[in-house]
Parts: structure tokens; C-alpha cells; sequence
């Protein structure tokens, strides 16, 4: 008990590290404020969800500390109950029977990977339905809020004595009101999933991650999933602020989507002589571009209604 007492103070002290770190206004900062759910998800994984749960409680009292108000709401929300919840849920697990050479064998169903993803996103939804509240009620409040914060931060002015330059701040500024929730929804599920799986890998490598590690490529999602994807992008297009919320809804799941693409990616590739050529460039589209995560998104989808990773094992089956 005195263990995991001294593991979740010391993780939540990290924790808050990272995220005071963006004060310094450096590059690396801006890592190290994103990795700042990663101490809570490690105690959670290698230790357990009490551990993980006093360092979600430690690492928001000292940021309230440090600075205070709307920062502990945002802390929260983004970053210790997300990693607390994820890290919990990983390690659920729950007895089935099993059968080995013929005779029955207890065994463990552990938490399925696809839908941790979906949670993932589900927590990057409710960051940004958390900080809609700051910027207005409707929608024309917020945009007008999003603007001026906006307009702010970058230095924008209308009144310039270039009006072309004004022009174009101006198109700027409207064009980021109108990405910025959806855009933070998609950067808190990255985040989240990235933090979740480096979590998993250090615990492993210590040797305390008491679950096996899932086969990721294999990872699926439930039907569901695609039907409220399909809701959420229908509603996207009402206007006011239902259809703001619907749209950081489908960016969000447009992601997780991304992410089962890339999953299909791996399963389909195996045994491919140029897989790593291939997978390694698409990597970089991704990370460079950023666009072409929509194309792995409907490989997602596809596989979902088609079964894409199953007709592709039949078919190696028969021609081994």
C-alpha cells in the first residue's frame, strides 16, 4: 500500500511537471506538455488504478497551486481523468473458460484495444464540450469569443493600415474558428492513444504489465460506431451550435477510424516484401500532411462493412 501510495504522489509530481513545462514557451515543452498524461497511465498500468488515481489527484492539486482557475478545469478534463479512465479500463479483465487440447482451461478477456481507442476519442469530445462553455453558449457567441481570442493571439488587425494584410488576417482568423474544436478533439484523441500505448510498452518492458499485449492490428470496432459516425456527420451540417458539437463529435471518431486504418494497414501487409517501404511512407504522409489520415479513415470503414483483414487471410489461406 505504502508502495503505491509513494508511486502515485511521485507520478502525479511528473505529471504536473510536464504540464507546467508549456510556462517556458520552448519546443520541447510543447512535448513535454503532451506527455504529461503519460506518468499517470504508466502508475495505472504497472500498479494499479488507485495508483493512477492518487496521481490524477496529487498532479491537479499542484497545478492548482501553480496557477489556478480555468487551468485545474482544463487539467482535468485533458489530462488526469482521461489518463485515470484509459489506464483503468486497460487493465480490466474478466474470467471466461477456454479450451486447450480438449480440456476446459480458465482464461482472461481482457478490455479490447478498438474500443479504448473510441474512448479515447469519446475523452477528446468531452475536453472540447469542457472548454465550449469559456467562448459562449451558442453559436454565434463562441465564434465571436473564438475570434477575438484568436485575432488576439495572432496579432491580427482589422484596422491595419495594409488592408490586403488585414484581409487576409482576417480569413485566417474565420478559417480557425471554424477548425479549432474539431482540430482539438482530433489532437486529444492522438494524444491520448500515444500516451496509452508508450504507457503500455515502458510497463512492459519493466516487466509489470500484467495483461498480454494485444495484437493490435487485430483490433476492431463495434457496429455502432459507424452508425454514430454517420449521425454525427449528417448533424455536422444543421448549423448553430448542434452542429458544432456534431462536428467535434465526427472529427473525433474520423480519427479513431484513422487509427483502425492503420491497424487494417498492418494486418493486410503482413509477409509483403515492401511493407516497411510502405507503411513507413505512409507514416510520413500522415505526420507531414496530415490530410491523408482521411484515406486510412475509410480503409477503416471499409473493413468495418466489408471485412476487409478476414477476406485477405482466406485468400493467403488458399494460396499457402
Amino acid at each position: 500500500m505504502m508502495q503505491f501510495g509513494l508511486i502515485g504522489i511521485g507520478a502525479g509530481a511528473a505529471a504536473a511537471l510536464l504540464f507546467a513545462s508549456v510556462a517556458s514557451g520552448s519546443f520541447l515543452s510543447i512535448i513535454l506538455f503532451y506527455l504529461a498524461p503519460l506518468p499517470v497511465m504508466i502508475a495505472g498500468l504497472g500498479w494499479s488504478h488507485w495508483a493512477a488515481l492518487l496521481a490524477a489527484l496529487t498532479a491537479t492539486l499542484a497545478v492548482a497551486v501553480l496557477f489556478g482557475g480555468v487551468s485545474v478545469v482544463a487539467f482535468v478534463a485533458g489530462i488526469t481523468m482521461p489518463a485515470w479512465w484509459l489506464s483503468y479500463l486497460a487493465m480490466l479483465g474478466r474470467p471466461v473458460p477456454a479450451i486447450t487440447n480438449g480440456a476446459p482451461e480458465a482464461g482472461i478477456e481482457w478490455y479490447p484495444p478498438g474500443r479504448l481507442v473510441l474512448w479515447a476519442a469519446l475523452l477528446g469530445v468531452l475536453l472540447v464540450l469542457v472548454a465550449i462553455p469559456n467562448f459562449g453558449l451558442d453559436a454565434a457567441s463562441l465564434r465571436t469569443h473564438l475570434s477575438d481570442a484568436l485575432s488576439s493571439m495572432l496579432q491580427v488587425k482589422t484596422g491595419a493600415a495594409d488592408a490586403q494584410a488585414a484581409a487576409r488576417g482576417k480569413r485566417l482568423v474565420e478559417f480557425m474558428v471554424a477548425v479549432v474544436p474539431p482540430a482539438a478533439a482530433v489532437a486529444a484523441t492522438v494524444t491520448n492513444v500515444i500516451n496509452l500505448w508508450l504507457a503500455g510498452r515502458v510497463v512492459k518492458f519493466s516487466g509489470r504489465l500484467a495483461r498480454p499485449w494485444p495484437d493490435l492490428p487485430a483490433m476492431t470496432f463495434p457496429p455502432l460506431a459507424a452508425a454514430a459516425l454517420a449521425v454525427a456527420l449528417a448533424v455536422s451540417f444543421a448549423g448553430g451550435m448542434a452542429g458544432i458539437v456534431a462536428g467535434v463529435v465526427t472529427a473525433a471518431l474520423v480519427m479513431a477510424y484513422g487509427i483502425l486504418g492503420f491497424a487494417v494497414l498492418h494486418a493486410i501487409t503482413r509477409g509483403q516484401p515492401s511493407r516497411a517501404f510502405l507503411i513507413g511512407g505512409i507514416y510520413a504522409s500522415v505526420l507531414v500532411f496530415g490530410w491523408p489520415v482521411l484515406t486510412l479513415s475509410l480503409l477503416g470503414l471499409a473493413d468495418t462493412v466489408f471485412q476487409l483483414r478476414a477476406r485477405v487471410a482466406r485468400r493467403r489461406g488458399t494460396l499457402v
